[in-house]
């Protein structure tokens, strides 16, 4: 009798957070960059008539994370235009684009 795989016991991860952390950062510009082994996402807040924007956090990581990232973000806009419509992409009004 052939020994059959076992599959391993799922494990419920727990995630912790700092009371800093779980405040957030605003950012309206990411940046994304990458290499052969890793993407570079730096998320920026500019501010209108300002030549400065600040970098408020840095994310590195790979490239089958950034693509399931990717999907997620895909699946929850289109959960959240199926609930409350259309993000328009018109940026009128919305200052320039860097």
């Amino acid at each position: 009798m052939a020994d059959t795989p076992t599959k391993p016991p799922e494990m419920q991860l727990q995630v912790q957070m700092s009371e800093e952390v779980s405040n957030g950062q605003y950012s309206n510009l990411v940046l994304v960059n990458h290499t052969d082994s890793e993407f570079v996402l730096d998320f920026l807040y500019v501010q209108p008539q300002q030549p400065l924007a600040r970098v408020r956090s840095r994310i590195i990581t790979g490239p089958r994370h950034a693509k399931r990232l990717l999907k997620a973000l895909q699946e929850n806009v289109q959960r959240y235009e199926a609930r409350f419509g259309t993000i328009p992409l018109d940026e009128e009004g919305e200052g320039p684009r860097h």
